[in-house]
C-alpha cells in the first residue's frame, strides 16, 4: 500500500492506493500522523480512496482516530472517490457518519477550504495520478 501526501494551502490530501488491511493501515496512519498533530495547523485532511479496493476494520480505526483528533481541533477529515466495495463497507459500518464522504477529491477539498480548492486547482491536482 502507498499513501503519498500533498498539501494545498491548509488541507492535506493523502492519496491511498492498494488494500488498507493490517499492513496498509499502518502506512495510512504514518501518512496522516503529521497532519493530525495538534501543532499541524491544517484545516482538514482529505483521503483519496480512488485506488483502494478494500479497507478493513483496522483501516477504519485509523480514520476514526484521525477524525477524533481533527474534531478536537475543530478541523475536519473527508474521504473521496470510494470504489463500490469500499463504499459498501462504509455504508454497512455506518462510517459515513464518522467522516465526510465526497464523490471526488476536488469536492472534498472545496468543502473543507476555499483557499485549498484554489491551490488544488492551480496545481492541476485533479490530473495527478
Amino acid at each position: 500500500m502507498q499513501c503519498p501526501t500533498h498539501v494545498y494551502a491548509d488541507v492535506v490530501v493523502a492519496r491511498a492506493a492498494g488494500r488498507i488491511d493490517f499492513a496498509g493501515a499502518q502506512v495510512l496512519e504514518d501518512a496522516l500522523r503529521d497532519a493530525i498533530a495538534p501543532e499541524a495547523g491544517v484545516r482538514g485532511i482529505v483521503v483519496d480512496l480512488e485506488h483502494v479496493d478494500y479497507i478493513s476494520s483496522v483501516g477504519l480505526r485509523v480514520l476514526m482516530v484521525a477524525s477524533k483528533a481533527m474534531r478536537a481541533r475543530k478541523a475536519v477529515i473527508a474521504v473521496a472517490s470510494l470504489q463500490p466495495v469500499v463504499a459498501e463497507i462504509f455504508e454497512i459500518s455506518r462510517f459515513h457518519h464518522v467522516v465526510d464522504v465526497r464523490a471526488s477529491v476536488r469536492d472534498a477539498v472545496g468543502a473543507v477550504s476555499p483557499h485549498a480548492l484554489a491551490a488544488y486547482d492551480a496545481a492541476g491536482a485533479a490530473d495527478i495520478p
